[in-house]
């Protein structure tokens, strides 16, 4: 008999953001694999959680992930619907200029590799889910030119910033894995999630919208809460009809703002 608990490993999960994916899939009573260099830390940021503890949904692999043998992450991968990577290089000195220097760019070709020999409830290789950044171009060229002034930030910023140019990699390399397996019978299918400006608002999930390009300027357009982009993540994961609408593409996720006088509704 086939579960009909999704799966779901979870890469980057004691991070900002992937916390909040970790979280609202537990509590839809789904099993969670995450792969974190620190089980404590992990339970410690589920114990913050008022609502009933769902651990026993979890299994937690202690490890860094480009440390684990590829037959190992196969393992992991092994019986999972999905996986939502949100990697990212601490914002220090070490973690923007040190090693690994390709860290997401790496993580997304090994994952999407060990998808490729798994498989799910279905029977299809794991969704794969990037987490990116709205000033990542969409490769396939359907983003509007940006202004000169930006252009020339992101060219600046890709050369002297070693994490713009990762994310800018994975992306590329997702595109070009699209390309590779058109002929192959198993395909990894993905979505890379770009948000806005990212913010904290603790759990606190409200209205956000969600489109195919970047609608507003390279700072300052907009916002988007961590909590609305685990949101987002977690329908891809659950829901087949946003899944599918989505699917082979870069949306920008943008929270709605709020008008002075009105009211914002989930």
């Amino acid at each position: 008999m086939v579960s009909t608990k999704i799966s779901v490993l979870v890469v980057g999960a004691t991070g900002a953001t992937g916390k909040h994916v970790v979280k609202q899939m537990l509590n839809l009573g789904n099993n969670v694999k995450v792969i974190a260099r620190s089980k404590e830390r992990m339970m410690d940021l589920l114990r913050e959680e008022k609502d009933e503890d769902k651990t026993n949904l979890l299994d937690v692999t202690e490890a860094s992930l480009l440390d684990l043998k590829q037959d190992e992450l196969e393992k992991l991968t092994q019986g999972c619907d999905a996986i939502v990577q949100c990697l990212g290089h601490n914002m220090s000195f070490s973690g923007i200029f040190g090693h690994p220097r390709r860290l997401v760019t790496e993580a997304t070709k090994r994952l999407t590799m060990a998808a490729a020999a798994s498989h799910g409830r279905t029977g299809d290789p794991p969704k794969f889910i990037l987490m990116g950044s709205n000033g990542v171009a969409n490769p396939n060229g359907m983003d509007e030119v940006r202004p000169m002034l930006e252009r020339i930030i992101l060219f600046m910023l890709r050369y002297l910033i070693p994490p713009h140019a990762d994310n800018e990699g994975a992306a590329e390399y997702l595109h070009s894995l699209k390309e590779q397996q058109s002929e192959a019978n198993k395909e990894v299918k993905w979505v890379v999630v770009r948000p806005d400006d990212l913010i904290d608002d603790d759990d606190k999930i409200s209205k956000y919208n969600l489109h195919n390009k970047p609608q507003k300027g390279l700072f300052g357009g907009g916002v988007a809460t961590r909590a609305n982009v685990a949101h987002f993540m977690v329908d891809l994961v659950t829901k087949d009809e946003v899944w599918k609408k989505w699917e082979y593409q870069m949306p920008v996720l943008m929270n709605i703002e709020k008008e002075e006088g009105s009211e914002t509704k989930k």
